[in-house]
């Protein structure tokens, strides 16, 4: 049978490499859709995690993925020989970036290596882990052309940007429109027809190249567009002005304008990586990319930005961040879900205690994290007793389900970073991007 007839009869067996944000949720809706589906990844506890049915990540129905894993449709291993009998894979692995800022792409050429060792005829091979523009055909292609195998008549290989939002409950995989580029034409064709079969709309464009390069324009678009709106945060507070208001006001504009608006700095496996993949790639063509660098520069500040406005404030109350009791809501990198990944809130602990200030946090979503070499437990309660020991309470994460008026009302001081406090002009409480008179 041939392997459009396979994918178009759900007879086509897909396996998935990385088993994380990205992955799991990709592989659960191929199980879903009717595929056999085999989660191909190195950590054991994900691995016996999914085998039993147990989910690990908050966008995915328990539910769900016990029923799929009970019937069949989906299991979990480390042993890459499956790959023999696989028919498509999709690579959604990590990418990092180094400590000197350069792109990390081991966990790719890890994949690729153990793809290459069981490569066989008829596999379609799909990258979806963000890159840098050519990392399909230099690192992924040049590997599996030692298999004497021919992209495009004997295997079919193409990038497809993932597109995950942890979070939204509006758009996931199904209502996300999905790009895909291939190496050759056939190969985008049957990269788009496995797709479609999960996606509603899946658009083609000329190259894998160009699929890389449009996951890092959406991303580095909002890196520049967020440094914007902190630079005009900092703005507004010398002016005296609320930039919340301006924002707000500015939205109704019908054409124009897209609303972005400021906060502690950017977190998640995403805006604050991906572009810096792009800068990288642009620095060794010659090419100095200023808007990425400048964006960055200024998102990076916004922690720092935020320690300084808590120093002002505490000196206000005749205090000094030093032994200050500081109390930090919010650790995830954006409200709702559990990932700190890159959060903001992680690069504000460490000034917080650079500079010897007592630090708790609390979090619905993250019960204890090791940062720095160092183990946080989250406080077991938020209550008013809680809050008055604390001198001031920093807001870096907005969660839905914490009680606004309970902190308002018994901490001392309050340093709002997501205005969750909005046109409030209490003594006590100080926004970010909101002038206050000395």
């Amino acid at each position: 049978m041939s392997l459009y007839n396979k994918i178009n009869s759900k007879e086509a067996n897909i396996g998935v490499i990385g088993l994380g944000y990205v992955g799991l949720p990709l592989a659960i809706e191929f199980a879903k859709a009717g595929f056999n589906v085999s989660g191909i990844d190195v950590d054991d506890k994900k691995i016996a995690a999914i085998n039993k049915g147990n989910n690990y990540i908050s966008d995915i129905d328990d539910s769900l993925l016990m029923d799929l894993v009970k019937k069949g449709k989906l299991k979990a291993t480390k042993d890459k020989s499956i790959i023999t009998t696989l028919d498509a894979i999709s690579i959604c692995v990590p990418t990092p970036l180094s400590k000197l800022k350069e792109p990390d792409v081991s966990y790719i050429i890890n994949s690729v290596n153990a793809i290459k060792r069981y490569l066989h005829k008829d596999l379609l091979i799909i990258l979806e882990s963000t890159t840098y523009p050519g990392t399909t055909k230099e690192v992924v292609l040049s590997a599996l052309r030692e298999s004497g195998l021919i992209a495009g008549e004997d295997y079919y290989l193409c990038f497809s940007p993932e597109r995950i939002d942890p979070g939204n409950k509006n758009y996931n995989i199904s209502n996300t429109p999905k790009i895909i580029g291939g190496i050759t034409n056939e190969c985008t064709k049957v990269g788009q027809l496995l797709y479609s079969q999960i996606v509603k709309d899946v658009i083609s464009v000329s190259s894998p190249e160009t699929a890389e390069m449009v996951k890092l324009l959406e991303n580095t678009f909002r890196s520049i567009n967020i440094g914007l709106a902190n630079e005009v945060a900092i703005m507004c507070e010398k002016l005296g002005i609320d930039v919340w208001e301006v924002i707000d006001a500015a939205n109704t504009k019908p054409y124009g304008f897209m609303k972005f608006t400021p906060g502690p700095g950017l977190g998640g496996h995403c805006i604050p990586i991906d572009p810096l993949y792009l800068s990288w790639k642009m620095k060794n063509l010659n090419y100095n990319p200023q808007f990425i660098d400048l964006a960055s520069k200024i998102n990076a500040s916004m922690p720092e930005h935020i320690i300084d406005m808590l120093k002002k404030a505490l000196n206000k109350n005749q205090k000094e961040l030093e032994n200050s009791k500081i109390l930090i809501l919010g650790m995830a990198y954006k409200k709702d879900i559990d990932d700190i990944r890159e959060s903001p809130s992680l690069d504000i602990l460490y000034l917080l205690n650079k500079n010897n200030s007592k630090v708790d946090y609390f979090d619905p979503y993250i019960p204890d994290f090791v940062f720095d070499k160092r183990k946080y437990r989250r406080l077991d309660d938020l209550n008013s007793e809680v809050l008055k020991k604390f001198d001031a309470v920093i807001i870096l994460t907005d969660h839905s389900n914490l009680d606004y008026e309970l902190i308002k009302n018994n901490a001392a001081l309050i340093i709002d970073t997501r205005n969750v406090y909005p046109l409030n002009n209490d003594d006590n409480i100080y926004r970010l991007g909101v002038g206050k008179s000395e």
